[in-house]
C-alpha cells in the first residue's frame, strides 16, 4: 500500500534533472507496466553514474513522488492512490500463476562460459541485477548462497543449458563427479562451466556435446566457484 503523505508533492522542489527522472519513470511505467532499471534511467536522462541516479532517486522518495523497495528488482512505485497501485506495481512483484512468497529475487552475477574456458572475471551485481526464481528451484539452499549467471556458450547443449540460457547455482568450493559447475582454473586465469569429475590428481572437466573434448586440470589448480541446481530457458 502506498504511503501516506500530508500534502500533495510539489514539483517545485524538484531540479530539472530530477523532473526529467520522474517524467521518464511515468511515461516508462505507462508503456511497460514495470519501472525501468538506475541503468535504463541514467541512459535515458544522460547520467552515466548510477551512485548520481540513486542520489535523485532518494530526493523523489523524500519529496513523496516515489517509493522505493531495495529487496525488489525494479523497485520503484510511483505514489497513487490505492485504486491505482496494482498498475504501477514492480513487474517482479506480480509473478504470473506464483505468489510473492514462493518468489526468491537471486543476483545476476555475470555471465559464465559454455564453451572454451575465457578470462576469469569477478561475479558481481548491483540492486539491479536480479531475477525471479520459484522457491521450489533452491529447495532448503541459503538464499544468500544462491546466485546466478547467463550462459555464453553452447558445450553444455546436450544437457540442455544453452546460449542465453540462466543457471541458477549455489556457492560451495567442492563438488562431486557428475556435478555441473563453474569453475576457475587458477593457472590460466580461466573460467567455463563444466561436468565435474575427479581422476586422481587431475580434474575433467567433461562438456556436454558431442564435437568437444574434455579439459584435463591439475586438481590443485581448480576453484570451484558454485554448483547448478537449476537452469532457467531462454525462450
Amino acid at each position: 500500500m502506498a504511503t501516506s503523505h500530508t500534502s500533495e508533492p510539489n514539483r517545485a522542489k524538484l531540479s530539472d534533472r530530477q523532473l526529467k527522472i520522474l517524467d521518464f519513470i511515468e511515461s516508462f511505467i505507462a508503456v511497460n507496466g514495470y519501472p525501468p532499471t538506475i541503468r535504463e534511467i541514467g541512459e535515458a536522462v544522460d547520467i552515466g553514474s548510477t551512485s548520481v541516479v540513486n542520489y535523485n532517486l532518494n530526493k523523489l522518495v523524500r519529496e513523496g513522488f516515489l517509493e522505493r523497495s531495495k529487496k525488489v528488482s525494479r523497485g520503484l512505485q510511483l505514489v497513487k492512490g490505492e485504486d491505482e497501485e496494482e498498475a504501477v506495481r514492480p513487474r517482479s512483484m506480480r509473478v504470473r500463476g506464483l505468489s510473492r512468497p514462493d518468489v526468491l529475487h537471486i543476483p545476476l552475477a555475470g555471465q559464465i562460459v559454455a564453451s572454451k574456458p575465457v578470462e576469469f572475471f569477478d561475479y558481481h551485481h548491483d540492486e539491479d541485477e536480479t531475477i525471479e526464481v520459484p522457491l521450489s528451484l533452491i529447495g532448503n539452499v541459503p538464499q544468500d548462497q544462491v546466485f546466478a549467471l547467463r550462459v555464453h556458450g553452447h558445450s553444455m547443449i546436450d544437457a540442455m543449458v544453452d546460449e542465453g540460457d540462466v543457471v541458477i547455482l549455489r556457492r560451495q568450493a567442492t563438488a562431486d563427479d557428475k556435478d555441473m559447475v563453474a569453475v576457475w582454473l587458477k593457472d590460466s586465469n580461466e573460467t567455463t562451466l563444466k561436468y565435474f569429475y575427479r581422476e586422481g590428481s587431475r580434474i575433467r572437466l567433461q562438456p556436454a556435446h558431442p564435437q568437444m573434448d574434455p579439459i584435463y586440470v591439475d586438481a590443485k589448480q581448480v576453484e570451484i566457484q558454485g554448483r547448478v541446481l537449476a537452469v532457467l530457458r531462454s525462450l
